[in-house]
């Protein structure tokens, strides 16, 4: 492979793994909502009142 392959291969996989990170990093770090999130069995419509 020649130099200019190289390059192109190590930026390449550089960016993607370092969006991954970021991208892992931004879940994991992003503060705690106090709202509780809800399923579809957890609201009620009150169709059965």
């Amino acid at each position: 492979m020649t130099a200019g392959g190289w390059v192109i291969m190590l930026l390449s996989v550089g960016g993607v793994t370092g969006l991954l990170a970021w991208c892992i990093n931004k879940v994991l770090r992003e503060p705690q909502t106090s709202q509780k999130l809800h399923s579809q069995t957890d609201i009620d419509t009150h169709d059965a009142d």
